[in-house]
């Protein structure tokens, strides 16, 4: 099994969950976050004032696919993400030693 995590634009959630369930993933988290990388944040103005804002609102979506369904799911995830332009996000996958569903006990990929 997999994790796979992806911190995309918040604009483009919908378009990543469209694409995830078009290929059968269903099961994902999804968390409003802040960062900041090489697109460096912009200025913004209050009341007059103008002041730089560093991070930036993002979108963090966590899912737990099996193995070998890993490399689909980020090639639609990268497809449904891209804009082209800098700070479209990062994907990062780890490997997932054992998943429990807890209302029943099942075990490994029939815990998904």
């Amino acid at each position: 099994m997999k994790n796979i995590v992806a911190i995309i634009q918040p604009f483009k959630l919908d378009d990543v969950r469209v694409a995830m369930v078009g290929i059968g993933i269903d099961g994902m988290t999804i968390s409003e976050v802040r960062g900041h990388g090489r697109q460096k944040g912009h200025k913004e103005a209050y009341r007059g004032s103008e002041y730089q804002v560093d991070v930036l609102p993002k979108i963090k979506i966590e899912m737990v696919v099996p193995a070998e369904r890993a490399e689909e799911v980020i090639t639609a995830l990268e497809k449904a993400a891209c804009t082209g332009k800098i700070g479209d996000g990062k994907i990062f996958v780890s490997s997932i030693e054992q998943a429990v569903r807890i209302r029943n006990g099942d075990r490994g990929p029939a815990a998904l």
